[in-house]
């Protein structure tokens, strides 16, 4: 499939824009290696400080975090209108945090867990890159093949491609 956006349609987001999207959202996933495994796992989060803070409890997650790993997160969205979307991914160092007054902190932020259950382990992410774009959102027309069946075949009988349109 060819792609027609044009410079116009995405943007690189700054550092700034990208904190101001991931403040606007509070679920992302998260991507982290568990042995030579790479695992993606939905999570709930709220940003603090320049940092990010979840939580989880025993199970992939937690063992793979405790390896050391580096974590990746993202978070998505679009404007009301479904319009615009944007993306913005986060890497860093995770740390577990166990002093009172940042748990609290964490509490005030908004951070609780979804899922029943034990998720009293309490993760920042502290980035060491940050980067993010918008884009507009391509109507479907332009993306998929034509619906007319004998408008595909007049253009198989032209050599078109009708990914390509």
């Amino acid at each position: 499939m060819e792609n027609t956006s044009t410079d116009q349609d995405t943007k690189e987001l700054s550092v700034h824009d990208c904190w101001k999207y991931l403040q606007s959202v509070s679920i992302g996933r998260i991507a982290l290696v568990h042995g030579d495994v790479p695992e993606i796992f939905p999570v709930n989060f709220v940003p603090n400080y320049g940092t990010v803070l979840l939580r989880t409890g025993p199970g992939t997650k937690l063992d793979a975090l405790r390896e050391g790993a580096v974590i990746a997160l993202e978070a998505d969205g679009f404007n009301r209108y479904g319009t615009v979307a944007w993306s913005v991914i986060l890497k860093g160092s995770p740390e577990f945090v166990t002093q009172p007054e940042d748990i609290q902190e964490a509490v005030e932020a908004g951070l609780s867990p979804w899922q029943p259950g034990a998720k009293d382990v309490l993760v920042r992410v502290t980035p060491t890159e940050i980067s993010g774009r918008r884009f507009v959102i391509s109507p479907p027309s332009k993306w998929w093949p034509p619906l007319d069946p004998s408008a595909a075949e007049r253009d198989a009988s032209e050599g078109v491609d009708a990914g390509t349109q």
